[in-house]
């Protein structure tokens, strides 16, 4: 059904661009992922974009369902702080990270001081817009790249600048400038020319603008006007058309010597911190993107060491929402010289509820998934945590009792789409650790899963946590403020203090033997508990071992695990 045409934007055209551009990247996810070798062709690009407008589509609609009659609609100023916030949280990977700026940047340009709850903006205003925009993304970049996304944004703003009218003519001439840059990106970027690709990034920014134009005309662009293919010119063996700047000289990699892992989180910090964290994380990696402010950023990097990506997060503020992909060797870096993209024999997806422990289970090989307390992950998210391991055969590991049954969810769809999936009904991170340690890639299927659910079952499993509030428990009355310990989900011991609890819960689960006890140590709990629970191993249990990790926010002062 067309769309009515209107001459501005409002926050009625904000919503129908975000459920067009939505359905738009979901029909066209597919051809975008496949396109993607730049900067890693880890092909997910078109699926990273959808999840980030479909995060800003969600927030769209939850404020015009927050303003129903007979209270009127949202203003503009609403609508668009709303896009801009749900891209911002919901943003995945390089691009879509990128897109979230970009919306962030015409936002600001339409909410700037001055604009008031003006109910819509004109042909002029969506031009500024568009120039914000595409000036706000290219500033969040630590090393911009032509060839990209950032150069077909500034294509559409230059455009559009030139573009007298009202809004629909000023959004069909920016379509048309990223279009025309879009063909001409395999002759910037030497990779994509290799390849005989243009920007996937790119490609997913021109398919938003065309969502654009018909919120705006009520006239759809043509599915194959939006594709942009590589011109013979646009190739790289025609040494005319190579540039002399290659991405490596931005602090970019294409070759097989890149990264091995993606780090992702949102971070709660102050404008100094982040300058600081910028510094630091541009000094352990590439594909640097910070986004956000006011307190709020979306953070994204390549790096060989993510526990030091994430511990310089821990420093700049508080992060959480922490994705943690490791990259198959056979899937990237291969220099734009690109097979069909083949899938990893086998993959670990464990779910991890603190920094800490992101970080050992991603250097460990496996693709992780933050759970912050009151904030369990759905079934999509893991479902795409399955996808973003990119391997035939994957072991999920929720880590989480609770987690059973949308885990089961996840995996089903996985198995729909093709995937290999054995779950494995871990129901504490010590008990994934006990796992991940026995996994072996080079065993058959059957056999890996049967050994690491061996070992995860043969752990015992406990927490100490501080209680909230006065309940009845397995072990008797708590009052707040009571300290807990948790043995296999149920409470067994209340005590005063963290240390003489946590000592108590240890002793009952060697009365039964153990070989290895396994401390996960929240950032809550006092420095000396390891040492002392070290100590009283020691002293009192003969041939049994203890390792201790920094679990970071992990919502459970302590966490312990007996093999």
């Amino acid at each position: 059904m067309a769309q009515v045409p209107q001459t501005f934007l409002d926050a009625l055209a904000v919503r129908t661009w975000c459920g067009l551009a939505l359905r738009a990247l979901g029909s066209a996810r597919e051809e975008i992922d496949a396109i993607n070798v730049y900067p890693v062709a880890d092909g997910d690009t078109g699926t990273n974009l959808y999840l980030t407008v479909e995060s800003a589509a969600t927030a769209v609609e939850a404020v015009f369902t927050g303003h129903e009659p007979p209270g009127g609609g949202p203003c503009l100023a609403d609508v668009l702080g709303a896009m801009a916030h749900g891209a911002l949280i919901g943003a995945r990977g390089n691009s879509g990270t990128i897109l979230a700026q970009l919306l962030r940047g015409m936002a600001q340009a339409l909410t700037a001081p001055g604009a008031g709850d003006a109910p819509h903006t004109d042909g002029a205003g969506l031009r500024l817009a568009l120039r914000r925009a595409a000036d706000a993304a290219r500033e969040a970049v630590a090393h911009p790249v032509e060839g990209t996304v950032l150069t077909v944004a500034s294509a559409a703003a230059d455009a559009a600048d030139a573009a007298e009218g009202d809004c629909g003519t000023v959004a069909l001439a920016a379509y048309e400038g990223a279009r025309a840059a879009l063909a001409a990106t395999p002759g910037q970027l030497a990779v994509l020319g290799r390849a005989g690709v243009v920007d996937a990034g790119g490609r997913g920014l021109v398919t938003v603008l065309a969502a654009l134009v018909e919120a705006l005309t009520g006239d759809a662009v043509p599915e194959e006007a939006r594709t942009a293919p590589a011109t013979p010119l646009a190739c790289a063996d025609d040494p005319e058309r190579t540039p002399e700047r290659t991405p490596e000289h931005n602090g970019e990699h294409t070759g097989e010597d890149g990264p091995a892992y993606e780090v992702i989180y949102l971070l709660e910090a102050g404008d100094a911190a982040v300058t600081r964290l910028r510094e630091r994380l541009d000094a352990l990696g590439d594909s640097l993107v910070v986004v956000g402010g006011d307190g709020l950023w979306n953070v994204h990097v390549h790096v060989d060491d993510a526990g030091a990506a994430v511990e310089a997060g821990v420093e700049a503020g508080r992060p959480y929402r922490i994705r943690i992909t490791h990259f198959a060797a056979d899937d990237v870096h291969t220099g734009g010289r690109r097979p069909p993209r083949e899938r990893a024999q086998r993959a670990v997806v464990a779910v991890v509820p603190g920094e800490g422990l992101a970080g050992l289970y991603a250097e460990a090989g496996a693709t992780t998934v933050l759970a912050r307390p009151g904030e369990p992950p759905a079934s999509g998210e893991l479902a795409q945590a399955l996808r973003r391991a990119h391997a035939r055969e994957v072991v999920l590991l929720p880590n989480d009792a609770e987690l059973r049954h949308t885990a089961a969810a996840a995996a089903e769809q996985a198995r729909a789409e093709g995937v290999r999936v054995a779950l494995i009904p871990t129901r504490s991170a010590v008990q994934g650790i006990a796992a991940l340690a026995v996994h072996e890639p080079e065993r058959r299927f059957d056999e890996d899963v049967v050994q690491m659910t061996s070992a995860a079952g043969a752990t015992r499993y406990a927490e100490v946590l501080v209680a909230e509030r006065q309940s009845w428990t397995t072990a008797g009355i708590c009052q707040a403020g009571d300290v807990l310990g948790l043995i296999d989900g149920d409470v067994a011991v209340i005590g005063p203090d963290l240390t003489g609890t946590a000592e108590t819960v240890l002793d009952r689960m060697l009365q039964a033997g153990g070989e290895l006890v396994t401390l996960v140590v929240g950032d809550d709990a006092p420095e000396t508990v390891a040492d002392r629970l070290e100590a009283r191993v020691r002293e009192s249990y003969l041939a049994v071992d203890t390792v201790v990790y920094r679990g970071g926010r992990q919502g459970s002062l302590l966490l312990i695990g007996v093999e």
